[in-house]
């Protein structure tokens, strides 16, 4: 049998989900595969995550508006992600997200299993 195709709507989205310090997560696709979850993310102006990780689950970021940057390898990394960008973060990768500017950040967010996994760390190689 095959399962039947869900819709999320706007007004259902929540923000009843795992958060990391700094951000917005809004659960939009949360408990209903055994394989991906779904969630917006978003970044107010001049803020930034704690450090943390996803676990064992792979995660797939779509820069939806704004400008922000993904903060990995121990803080000596940063990548930048605009307007149309993409990003993979691998499972266990430690990493911060970072709004330096004037304007909010939203990305679309979709991990590897059923409910999204977030590990908040102190420091980076806390995990």
């Amino acid at each position: 049998m095959v399962a039947p195709v869900e819709v999320t709507k706007a007004s259902e989205v929540h923000t009843n989900t795992d958060q990391t310090k700094g951000m917005t997560r809004q659960g939009a696709i949360i408990d209903k595969s055994d394989k991906i979850c779904a969630s917006v993310m978003i970044a107010k102006p001049h803020s930034a995550s704690a450090i943390h990780h996803h676990g064992e689950q792979d995660t797939v970021v779509y820069c939806l508006r704004g400008r922000g940057a993904v903060v990995s390898e121990g803080g000596k990394k940063r990548q930048m992600l605009e307007k149309g960008d993409f990003a993979l973060i691998p499972a266990h990768a430690e990493h911060q997200e970072v709004n330096e500017g004037d304007e909010e950040v939203e990305w679309i967010i979709t991990r590897s299993g059923r409910v999204p996994i977030v590990e908040n760390l102190d420091d980076w190689g806390k995990s």
